[in-house]
């Protein structure tokens, strides 16, 4: 996955739509969170062991959802000038500090 091409696509989206105006860090984190409520709603009310056995419909509209939830970090990442690649890697570093045994 090449990060810097993905968002250049998304701008390319969000300028021929003039979305720009719409696109401050609020209005983005607000929106990854909606997504991010949408796919928690496919899960609602499933079993532990039912969560693991999506229908093919469900697991197409989860990944849907994933990938509406990546495009919005995505441009909150270029918006407050985060490289989200750097972020991934000190977080996942901070992480096997803390946890791996």
């Amino acid at each position: 996955m090449n990060i810097e091409q993905i968002t250049q696509r998304l701008h390319a989206i969000r300028d021929q739509n003039d979305w720009r105006r719409f696109h401050s860090p609020k209005n983005l984190a607000m929106a990854a969170s909606v997504e991010m409520a949408e796919l928690v709603e496919i899960f609602q009310w499933l079993s532990e062991d039912e969560s693991y056995r999506l229908s093919p419909a469900k697991l197409e509209h989860a990944g849907q959802e994933v990938g509406d939830i990546l495009m919005y970090l995505l441009l909150l990442c270029a918006e407050l000038g985060i490289d989200m690649e750097q972020a991934l890697l000190a977080k996942l570093a901070d992480n096997e500090r803390r946890f791996a045994k």
